[in-house]
């Protein structure tokens, strides 16, 4: 990875993300799936964390992108993990959700997330017919494996992805964060 001079150093127990960084990842994983010669028919995205990978994704495979809303990171600005959430309904926008689909998130953390929405799919949307998952990051401490990832993090740090800088954002501090010129808040 290249290292974004503004960034603290990376350690054991942090990963730190730039913009650029991340995308070249999105793009390793479109390779990896690319070259795995495995072809889709379309793309399902956890939101939050994989609605910016998928995005990429269903750009560089011009695929239909499908969202479903799953969250688990809600407290402490969305550094502790609670119950999991998912939404009732996917969003897609033709068709059904059906087919051949790449199921793709930003992290497989405790796997509970990927595993959960893979038995959801299963259970209430028989119209798909293979589901294999994609991620950027896949933790060691994870319960299930992606079948594609880019880095594979075997000390399980805490990644501090590029977004995450509008998690302690509110609207009326807005103008102020604005004005400061800097791509993080404080």
């Amino acid at each position: 990875m290249s290292r974004n001079e503004s960034l603290p150093a990376s350690d054991d127990a942090h990963l730190w993300v730039s913009w650029e960084d991340y995308h070249r990842t999105v793009d390793l994983l479109a390779l990896k799936v690319h070259e795995s010669g495995w072809r889709f028919d379309q793309i399902l995205c956890l939101a939050r964390g994989g609605l910016r990978v998928g995005d990429q994704l269903s750009r560089i495979f011009d695929c239909p992108l499908a969202i479903l809303a799953t969250s688990s990171y809600r407290e402490a600005e969305g550094t502790v993990q609670g119950d999991l959430d998912i939404a009732q309904y996917i969003t897609v926008t033709r068709g059904a959700l059906g087919g051949r689909v790449l199921l793709v998130d930003d992290l497989v953390d405790s796997g509970v997330t990927l595993a959960r929405v893979k038995a959801h799919l299963a259970d209430h949307y028989p119209a798909v017919t293979d589901v294999r998952s994609a991620v950027l990051w896949y933790k060691a401490c994870s319960v299930t494996q992606p079948d594609y990832h880019v880095d594979f993090l075997p000390t399980n740090p805490w990644i501090h992805q590029p977004f995450e800088a509008w998690d302690s954002v509110r609207p009326e501090r807005l103008s102020a964060w604005i004005n400061r010129g800097v791509g993080h808040a404080e």
